[in-house]
Order: C-alpha cells, then sequence, then structure tokens
C-alpha cells in the first residue's frame, strides 16, 4: 500500500508542478497575444491545481489501515474525491459553456484584438503538456486501480480538449472568424460535461456496493471451479468498494469427507483467488455438501 501510495503522490506532484509552469506560460501568451481565451485556459489550469490536492487527500485517507470504527477500511475516500473532481469539472464545463454562448449571443468579440502567434503556441504547449499529462496519469492509475487518480487523469484529458478549443479560437479569429473562438468553447464544454458525468457514474456505482464486471466474475468462477475438491460452484456475489472488491463465493464439496479437508479446500480456493486478483481485499468462502 506504502508503495501504491508512492506512485499516485509522485503523479500528483509532477502534475502540480507542470500545471503552475503551464499556467504562467499561457498567462503570459494570453497577454502578449491578445488572446482571452488562453488565459481563460490558464485560470483553468490553476484550477487543476485545487483539483490534484483533493486526488492527494483522498489517496492518503484511503491508505490509511483499518481500525475498530472502520473495520473495512477507507477506501471509498478515493471514491468521494473523484465525486468532488467530477462536480468540479461539470461546474467547469458549464462555466466555459456558458461564456461561450453569451459571446456568440452578444458578439462580444467584435471589439476584441486579433491573437497573434504566442497564442497559438501557448495553446500547442498545453495540449501537448496536457495529453502527456493524461497519459502517463492514466496508465499510473490502471497500474494501482486508483479511481481518484483515473479522475485526475481524464481531467487532464478534458484540459486538452479545452486547449483544443482554444486552438481552434485563436486560429480561427486570426483567419476573421472572430466567433470561432466561442464555438469552440461550446463543444469542448460539452465534451467537459460528458467526461465528468463518465466519472461520477463510476464513482457513484463503486459506492453503492456495485457488482464487478462479467470479465472478472467469469475469471473468479473459473479459479473457483479449477481447484482440486471443488465439485460446484454454487452462488457468487462481489461488490466494488472503492478501489478493491469484496468477495461472497459458496462452493460444494464432497459431504461425506472430515471437516479439516473441507476447510483446506475452501482455504486453497480462497488463497488462489486473493493471489489472482490484485484488486481482492478480501474473498469468504462458505461450504456446501454436494448434491446431485
Amino acid at each position: 500500500m506504502k508503495k501504491i501510495n508512492n506512485m499516485a503522490y509522485r503523479v500528483s506532484i509532477i502534475s502540480i508542478i507542470l500545471n503552475i509552469l503551464l499556467s504562467l506560460i499561457k498567462i503570459c501568451c494570453g497577454f502578449i497575444g491578445h488572446s482571452q481565451a488562453i488565459i481563460t485556459d490558464a485560470i483553468h489550469s490553476l484550477t487543476d491545481l485545487f483539483s490534484t490536492f483533493i486526488v492527494i487527500i483522498g489517496i492518503f485517507f484511503s491508505g490509511k489501515k483499518a481500525d475498530k470504527k472502520h473495520p473495512y477500511g477507507h477506501e471509498r475516500f478515493e471514491c468521494v474525491a473523484s465525486i468532488i473532481l467530477a462536480n468540479i469539472l461539470i461546474v467547469t464545463g458549464i462555466i466555459i459553456g456558458y461564456k461561450g454562448i453569451i459571446s456568440v449571443v452578444t458578439n462580444s468579440l467584435e471589439v476584441a484584438k486579433i491573437p497573434n502567434m504566442f497564442a497559438l503556441l501557448a495553446a500547442l504547449v498545453s495540449i501537448v503538456t496536457k495529453e502527456a499529462l493524461y497519459i502517463y496519469t492514466k496508465r499510473v492509475a490502471k497500474k494501482i486501480n486508483s479511481p481518484a487518480l483515473m479522475s485526475d487523469a481524464y481531467h487532464h484529458h478534458s484540459d486538452a480538449l479545452s486547449s483544443i478549443g482554444s486552438l481552434i479560437g485563436v486560429g480561427g479569429a486570426m483567419l476573421g472568424y472572430k466567433k470561432s473562438d466561442s464555438i469552440a468553447s461550446i463543444v469542448i464544454a460539452l465534451f467537459i460535461i460528458k467526461a465528468a458525468y463518465d466519472i461520477l457514474k463510476e464513482s457513484l456505482e463503486k459506492m453503492l456496493d456495485c457488482s464487478v464486471d462479467d470479465e472478472v466474475e467469469n475469471k473468479i468462477l473459473q479459479i473457483a471451479s479449477s481447484q482440486r475438491g471443488v465439485l460446484s460452484v454454487d452462488d457468487l456475489k462481489t461488490r466494488q468498494f472503492g478501489s478493491k472488491i469484496y468477495i461472497d463465493l459458496e462452493i460444494s464439496v464432497d459431504g461425506t469427507i472430515q471437516l479439516e479437508k473441507a476447510h483446506q479446500i475452501a482455504h486453497n480456493v480462497h488463497d488462489q483467488i486473493e493471489e489472482t486478483l490484485a484488486e481482492c481485499k478480501h474473498c469468504m468462502i462458505h461450504v456446501n455438501p454436494y448434491t446431485k
């Protein structure tokens, strides 16, 4: 667990440093390049610092050991962090979309200065940096099975999409299409809200003890039925608990064997499942006497 947390903290620190540098670059280029879109994008990047701190807090608390008051651990803190991040993304998408709609309706871009190459450069740097952060963070999130870190990865991806919108808007404005910035912002806002919805849906499912997907359940059934002494698998229930899963499994063995031998069969099934599935926090095995 300590190694996993260290990996998550390392990713978060890299994210914080790059977001600070990226925000400074975009603010400077936004003013020099006469682009309100790039300045707004810079402020958007600064809000990512807050999101990353939420991720760090969520991972810190989820990594705490089980105690008397919380015997099942604290993994759901990551889901709480993901839900907060999803709501931040939704609010961000609504604000960007609203500003874009107001600009189109009121023609507020008519009086704006035409952006220059500095604005284009800032947008390109932002796209490359944010997409690289997305790929890196997503890879680590999958490796350590962290929903909060995965939410932060998609936040980086939404920022890359936002910067693409800024690039299109700045490029269009330079070519004389003054409303292109606002129209692009509206489209990107929809992408951001969709990403937030997906994160929120997944996090709520994990908070509500939803079962794991069919692929994982089939793997559990295969492991159990392949163990020596298991004559049938009678029932399987799974539930997600933050980044971990709990398994309740009923197996049938020969009813005439000694209790100690039946216990050993169940113990073998338990150990094999927990060794094979890294995300399994606990596996409960119930033994039934086999009946034809």
